[in-house]
């Protein structure tokens, strides 16, 4: 029997060194190596978020980038790290500093077989500055893999995202899983991975309850349309923004 989807539990729900265990190399891991293989036997550009060990005691929370020959393209770490409580229990939450170092290497963007792909992960699409240098980088399509509950932030999944798009001319693929997680149960995920093109609408969305696959086009003929029309990066002012990186 195979599995036609597979994904490992969101361990950050608890602090435990045992988890430290499932941190591997990126690139010389065997996930990669077993994604390259599935890339290039679909002719597919694959984004996979895993746990990486770059040395023992330093780990990150990292995405790598297989282009659709099973080329491994490179690798984005993810720079905003959240550490806060969720859900019932006191002991449950989003506890990533306790696993993962703030990214290192920028703002790459992955020059694939189908288009120019950027990543930013989970709470990074809280922060527009990342998503800014993602546009300034090329990027024509962002994808945001992520694990969030339902609370707080579900209003917000679909403002950010779309606002990325809009701003910075490109698409973006939110994914989020479903359901509720034991043994933590610290909240629903509630799904609705989406597409959403440069102009803000929603190409497709999935639904909040069960997993599925989104399936949609991507039209880079709109990108261009968009970026010609709202002039969003001639007009940019990158002299008056000191204080961004200042304070």
């Amino acid at each position: 029997m195979s599995a036609g989807v597979v994904f490992a539990p969101y361990f950050c729900a608890e602090q435990s060194p045992k988890w430290y265990r499932a941190a591997e190399p990126v690139p010389g891991g065997p996930t990669v190596q077993w994604m390259q293989e599935v890339a290039k036997r679909h002719e597919m550009v694959l984004v996979v978020p895993l746990y990486e060990e770059a040395m023992p005691g330093v780990y990150y929370n990292t995405a790598a980038v297989i282009d659709a020959d099973g080329t491994y393209l490179g690798k984005y770490r993810k720079h905003h790290i959240p550490h806060v409580q969720a859900g019932e229990r006191p002991e449950t939450g989003f506890w990533e500093k306790y696993y993962f170092k703030p990214g290192t290497g920028g703002y790459p963007v992955f020059d694939t077989r189908y288009g120019k792909v950027g990543v930013y992960i989970c709470y990074d699409r809280h922060f527009p500055e990342g998503a800014r240098i993602l546009g300034l980088n090329g990027a024509e399509i962002v994808f945001n893999p992520s694990a969030t509950v339902a609370g707080l932030s579900e209003y917000l999944w679909k403002l950010e995202q779309p606002a990325h798009a809009v701003a910075n001319g490109y698409y973006v693929g939110a994914i989020n899983r479903v359901g509720w997680e034991p043994p933590w149960n610290m909240g629903e995920f509630y799904g609705q991975s989406y597409l959403v093109d440069p102009r803000g609408n929603f190409v497709k969305v999935a639904a909040r309850d069960r997993n599925e696959v989104v399936i949609a086009d991507m039209d880079r003929e709109v990108i261009r349309e968009v970026r010609e029309t709202w002039q969003f990066y001639r007009d940019r002012r990158p002299e008056t923004y000191g204080t961004l990186v200042s304070t």
